[in-house]
């Protein structure tokens, strides 16, 4: 290995807890593309062996060299395209990786923090008391793994059918700690988006959206999501945890006219929904529900005004982001609208849609439309109109 390396410090990147790191300085000028990973990439202590591998870089057709420097002083401490070095000292050290074919070169490089042999991780921990303690029907909220979130819009305006509402979650690591008691934790940083490489560094996995034992997350709309916590001790260790936020909605529009049938066709009430079926960031839908209550009777009939009876009768039409019809209500018999929780004089329907009707082979997510038809002439008030949007 030559001699042991000195501390040097050119740029220090944040290193997550995954196996593998990844550095990479493209070269759009030179046509090459420095790349290389690390394993371990965090936790490394005095002793440890580091595999660097640089098989990404680009061109990958045999044609480059590889020269690795670990501690940033100018000299090549190994050649070829993976590499081992063992860090015999504590402290920050400069891996850079220099790439040729032999006309151009390009270069990439990273900080590694290098601890004591004896020094011991620290632990983080999510809290998942952060959940609602009821959903919007005030029943019982159970999570113990995962934090669940309801965001519950009562007695909406039929002015206000758009669905945009967000809430805020609170993210706490107070339950997080160092290993021993002459160790503290130094750094609380959230990442929201696990999958995606936010600050641009390679790593998808080490972006700092949030810093702090706890934190609110805002503008968060219905979805799900996956946040992973990041701690650093004083001794320069790290650990994460994980935890997967579900944020469900349901909103209540109640006591509105629904008009009738007229010259120009039937009445039809748009309310517009996003729905969210995207497998790769791990945000899925399981299921939206639309609910509709009105009275059976038509209070207001006349004979001869123009119906053949007084039962009244709703429907709801679903359209996807194409506005293509998706499903509709119109096969649920009045039987099946007189569940056991619906008022005797009323019709309650409920229309459940499946996310399987949401994927990229289906119908697509986006934004959807959830209408409210009425084909007869009569108008008809009704009592209330839900949307309920599921995400566990």
């Amino acid at each position: 290995m030559g001699r042991w390396p000195v501390a040097a410090s050119l740029m220090l990147l944040m290193v997550a807890s995954s196996l593998a790191g990844c550095v990479t300085e493209g070269g759009d000028e030179t046509g090459l593309d420095a790349v290389f990973t690390l394993s371990p990439a965090n936790n490394i202590r005095v002793g440890d062996t580091v595999a660097f591998d640089a098989s990404g870089s680009l061109p990958n057709d045999g044609s480059l060299s590889y020269r690795w420097d670990f501690d940033g002083n100018g000299t090549v401490d190994a050649t070829g395209r993976t590499a081992e070095w063992t860090f015999g000292v504590a402290g920050s050290f400069t891996v850079v990786l220099t790439i040729s074919d032999g006309v151009r070169s390009a270069e990439a490089s990273r900080t590694v923090d290098v601890v004591e042999a004896s020094a011991e991780a620290p632990t983080a921990t999510i809290s998942v008391d952060a959940s609602s303690e009821f959903d919007c029907l005030g029943e019982d909220v159970s999570a113990t793994s995962y934090i669940l979130i309801w965001i519950c819009e009562d007695d909406k305006e039929t002015s206000d059918r758009r669905i945009s509402a967000t809430t805020t979650v609170a993210l706490d690591a107070s339950d997080s700690e160092a290993a021993t008691s002459d160790d503290y934790i130094t750094e609380w940083t959230w990442d929201l988006a696990p999958s995606e490489d936010d600050d641009g560094d390679g790593d998808p996995e080490n972006d700092a959206d949030l810093d702090g034992e706890t934190v609110d997350w805002t503008s968060v709309a219905p979805g799900e999501y996956e946040v992973v916590l990041t701690v650093k001790s004083s001794k320069g260790l790290t650990s994460t945890d994980e935890v997967k936020v579900h944020v469900n909605y349901a909103g209540t529009w109640t006591d509105f006219e629904m008009g009738g049938n007229s010259s120009s066709g039937p009445a039809q009430l748009d309310f517009d929904v996003t729905v969210v079926y995207d497998r790769d960031s791990g945000n899925t839908i399981r299921k939206a529900i639309a609910e509709l209550t009105y009275p059976k009777q038509d209070d207001d009939w006349v004979v001869g005004g123009g119906q053949q009876q007084n039962n009244n009768r709703l429907e709801i039409y679903v359209l996807d982001e194409e506005n293509e019809e998706v499903v509709n209500s119109s096969e649920i018999g009045d039987d099946q609208r007189e569940d056991g929780e619906c008022n005797s004089d009323d019709y309650c329907l409920s229309l459940p849609l499946s996310s399987y009707l949401m994927t990229d082979t289906t119908h697509g997510d986006g934004e959807w439309t959830m209408r409210i038809h009425n084909d007869r002439w009569n108008d008809i008030k009704v009592h209330q109109f839900r949307i309920v949007l599921e995400y566990k």
